[in-house]
This record gives structure tokens, sequence and C-alpha cells, in this order.
């Protein structure tokens, strides 16, 4: 019997708004002076405080939803989800439900389309710490984390493979920091990646009967590790005849495992319900046309506008900025290298090589990059007799580069190119040392 991955992701943001989500509170957990700095009676849970909605945060989630392709609700609400932790002051956490923001979106991946189920409007909780103190064992509590704005985006289990779940959710990744929605630094927990892994026999088109969901990665690697390792460890109970149990595991990446953490919950056991204290959001269609008149060009949409004007390669461009802010500076960028006849593919390709991406925004006008890229591309002239004795020289003291060359091993040109160079002290252009190097070696 073969079987079939079924995946769904779930990704929660941190959203960088100034204030916290129902609160006046800072919105900086990672910079507080000390636990518990940026709280309130509010994100405490005290008795008899009233939560207020951040309209920004609500305007961002409807901004992620569009990038996403989602149907907008024009009457949405928050519920209270209950459940007992002791990082949850209230009792319940203010969510949404059966009217999130936003629904029916999609993210294309080279496998195929995923659909978008939900983005949904919540709080974070507090973070535990453990700790020892006076020798003992205990579990400490700060509250700069609670009630901070947070985003998820649940996918369709429409994910058949653990490298489409990675390629899904890097996707959206890309299009939130482009947003300049959050800094989703996976270290800090600002994103975290879960995934729903269920298995079926190939021949079948209905879910399987369980599905079990993997907690709080902080990583697309780990991700992708993950749900193959819970793939492999679900397809030996099935072929045994049993059935996996519905439960949440965590990750061990050191091991390669994963290990069982508790029950699943299903959506009747946290008992949602309307949130009294905040009554139903109506996103009327002048709010939602502001929004969606403050969005930047489509994510995609610019790669593919620079592909065709500028001929550069996505997956290269893509690695040297994060924000709409930053691509705007690239376009100025390279409409100024096209007025002076440079190359912008071969821009590009010395950027990302060089991986100067945190300096290249550190500059108003892009011509101190333009400077740089010429002062260190420009290559002079130089007469092939000196330049084959150099090469003749190099060849002689490194003789078992040139038989690991003769052997197959084609990477040892780099190491014979470098020491060429180093011998001339010149900039000369790199293709004509190759060129003879292989003509005398070969």
């Amino acid at each position: 019997m073969t079987y079939q991955p079924i995946i769904g992701i779930e990704i929660h943001v941190q959203l960088k708004t100034a204030s916290k989500m129902f609160c006046g509170c800072k919105n900086y957990p990672f910079g507080a002076k000390k636990p518990n700095f940026y709280t309130c009676p509010v994100c405490l849970g005290l008795p008899g405080a009233l939560p207020v909605p951040n309209k920004k945060a609500i305007e961002w989630t409807i901004a992620l939803g569009l990038a996403l392709k989602c149907q907008i609700n024009s009457l949405s609400k928050f519920d209270r989800k209950h459940y007992f932790y002791p990082d949850l002051p209230k009792g319940y956490q203010i969510s949404q439900y059966d009217s999130p923001f936003c629904f029916n979106g999609k993210v294309t991946t080279s496998q195929g389309e995923v659909s978008i189920r939900r983005i949904h409007l919540e709080e974070d909780t507090g973070k535990l710490i453990h700790a020892s103190v006076n020798g003992k064992k205990v579990t400490l509590i700060d509250f700069n984390r609670s009630g901070v704005p947070l985003i998820e985006i649940v996918s369709e289990p429409q994910i058949h493979s653990p490298a489409q779940a990675k390629e899904c959710a890097k996707k959206i990744f890309q299009i939130i920091r482009y947003l300049n929605l959050s800094d989703a630094d996976m270290e800090k927990g600002q994103l975290r990646l879960e995934a729903n892994v269920s298995l079926r026999p190939k021949n079948r088109q209905d879910l399987p009967n369980y599905k079990v969901e993997l907690k709080n990665i902080n990583s697309f690697r780990f991700l992708e590790k993950a749900i193959e390792t819970e793939i492999k460890r679900q397809t030996e109970i099935l072929l045994q005849g049993k059935t996996p149990v519905q439960e949440t595991r965590g990750y061990n990446a050191e091991k390669n495992l994963t290990y069982p953490q508790r029950s699943k919950e299903e959506a009747a056991d946290y008992r949602y319900f309307p949130e009294p204290d905040i009554p139903p959001i109506r996103i009327s269609s002048q709010w939602l046309e502001s929004i969606k008149n403050s969005l930047p060009l489509d994510y995609e949409t610019l790669l593919a506008s620079w592909e065709k004007s500028y001929r550069v390669e996505k997956h290269l461009v893509s690695l040297l900025f994060d924000t709409h802010h930053q691509a705007a500076w690239l376009e100025k960028l390279f409409q100024k290298a096209k007025r002076l006849g440079i190359e912008v593919r071969r821009l590009v390709n010395f950027l990302a090589n060089k991986k100067i991406k945190v300096n290249l925004f550190a500059h108003e006008e892009p011509q101190k990059i333009l400077d740089l890229f010429h002062e260190q591309t420009q290559t002079i002239s130089i007469e092939v007799e000196e330049l084959e004795r150099a090469i003749d020289q190099v060849i002689k003291h490194n003789p078992q580069a040139v038989a690991d060359f003769r052997k197959g091993k084609k990477n040892v040109l780099n190491f014979l190119l470098g020491q060429t160079l180093k011998l001339l002290g010149k900039k000369v252009d790199p293709k004509q040392i190759i060129k003879l190097i292989n003509e005398k070696i070969s």
C-alpha cells in the first residue's frame, strides 16, 4: 500500500504595529527593559478592563488577505477562545472563529496552487520562562508579549509534499516582509510555523479520519524535515493496520523526530462565543478601497516586470530586498544603471554575490553602489604573453590542482583563477583567464 501525504500549514505572525492589539501598551516585547514592562490591566486580563481593537492591525490583516487573493468579509467579529494555560491571564484568548477578516485566498507553488482557507486576527499570549530560583526549578511568566497582534494564516489540506509545504510557507513569508507588516524573525518567535499532516491511500480522494498537528516550528528547513519525519512515522503505523492518534506533536531537530505533546483539540473544546465587549466590525466599501489603494505593486508582478525590463533572474533579485520600500530603492538603482549603460543583470549578479543587502539601503541615492560596482568590476587589458606566463607559473606550482581538474573536479578552476589573479596583481577579466587555463590543462 502506498500513501499520499495530505498537508495543511498554519502560520502565526506578529504584526509590528506601534501598540498592542486591544490596548495602548507599546508593542515591543523583545526590547522591553524588564519582564512585564509593557503591560496594563487589559493585557494582564484584570477584571473590568475593556479591549479596544487596533485599527491598524485590522487594516494590515486585510492588506495581507488582498495580497494573497482572499475575499474580505464585509462583516467580521472577534470571539473568545477558552482554554486554561499559565501564559493566558484571562482564561481565554480574543481571536476569530466563524467570521474571519479574510477567506478563500491562494498561493501558487511550483507543485500547484494551494488555497488559503482563512486569515484571522487575534492576540498573542505571554511567554513562559523556565528557570531556577534559589535552587528550585520554577516557571516564570513575562506578559510583555501578551496582547501583541497576531495574524494566523490557515491553508487548505492541499499540499502533498514536504518541499511544497516549505515553498508555500516561504512565499507567504516573503509577502509578509514585502508588505512590511512584520520583521518575521523566527528566532524571536515573530513567525511560527505549524503543519497538519495525515496520509491516505493513493487511490482515495476523501480526507483521512485523523490529523496530526506539528507545532511551533521555527525554520522553513525544519518544517520540511518535520513533515518528512512525520510521514515516515505515520506510514509505519498505517502499514501495521493501525490509525495514528490525532494529537499535537513537537519536533526535535537534533534527533530528527516528532514527539507527542497533547491530544488534538476540536473547535468545540474551546467553547467559542462572540466577544461581548467588542461589537461586530463592518468593512465598508470605502474603507476596503482605501486599503487596496495603499498596497504596493504585487510581489510576483514586480519580479516579473523586472525580469522583463532588465532580464534579471527572479531568484537572484529577490535576495536583494525584503520590503516594498527597498524594492522602490532598487528600481531607482536599476533605472540609473540602465541610463549609464550598465547591464542590470550583471549588476544584480554582482550584488547577490557580494551579499551586501544590509548596506544597500544605507544610501539615499544609488550612485555609491554604482561606484562600488564600477570600482570592483572594471578590468584592464593585458598582453596575452604576460597572462600566459602567469598561468604557466601557477600550473607549475600547483600540480595536484591540475591533476584534480583532469580527474573531473571542475571547481579547481576557481582556485587556479584566484592564484593567477594574485600573481598578476591586476584586475583582469576572469573569463579570459579561465579560457586560457582550460586550453592549457584540458
